[in-house]
């Protein structure tokens, strides 16, 4: 097994947890947050999943999964209606570190979490020294890895969605409130995947 894991600017021994999430934005589907400690030497050509191509991000979601070590943690819908978008991002973002840690027998030093906030004081069972860092995903590579494996975990359970529900285009806009998608809710209704919190959603009754 690779060596476990360092972040770009830090080469002593302290075990760093990069994370990030995909899934905020769309109406439909779960939030999903993902942590990572990268191996040793890292993979080549981390960066924000955004400005990847998918098929890029295939790669290297295969490098970093069998290199590095990595969790997932998934909120679903009804979860983000109960919490909010905010909270549940949170939520996801510790189940995901709960994970690896339990995976790695180990606790980490410090997290490295994209944005400018940490479920720090946000969520009852964060218990770790994180560090929010704007735009990390694009410039911190354990938070490009963990944005890789969130954006591609997610993807998959939308496409997977999509098969059990082909009016709305998921397989393309994986939740988000695209012309198609939005036309959709309007020809067919939401379906319990959708975030009924959500305002497109929420003005429209009754649900399917």
């Amino acid at each position: 097994m690779a060596s476990l894991p360092r972040t770009a600017s830090d080469t002593t021994d302290r075990l760093i947890i990069g994370v990030d999430e995909a899934g905020r934005g769309p109406l439909a589907g779960p939030v999903v947050a993902a942590a990572v400690v990268l191996c040793r030497p890292r993979p080549g050509g981390l960066d924000d999943s955004k400005k990847l191509s998918g098929a890029a991000r295939a790669v290297l979601e295969e490098r970093i999964k069998r290199r590095c070590r990595w969790a997932v943690g998934v909120v679903d819908v009804e979860d983000i209606d109960r919490l909010n978008i905010f909270g549940a991002t949170m939520l996801a973002m510790t189940l995901a570190v709960q994970a690896l840690c339990a995976e790695l027998d180990a606790e980490p030093h410090e997290v490295l979490i994209d944005g400018n906030l940490t479920p720090k004081g946000r969520c009852d069972d964060w218990r770790w020294h994180a560090r929010p860092i704007v735009g990390g995903d694009a410039i911190e590579p354990c938070i490009s890895a963990a944005s890789i494996i969130a954006k591609e975990h997610r993807d998959r359970m939308m496409r997977a969605l999509a098969a059990e529900h082909p009016h709305y285009g998921w397989e393309r806009n994986v939740g988000y409130g695209t012309p198609q998608h939005l036309a959709a809710l309007q020809a067919h209704g939401a379906c319990i995947h959708h975030r009924r919190s959500f305002a497109p959603v929420a003005q429209l009754s009754p649900f399917a």
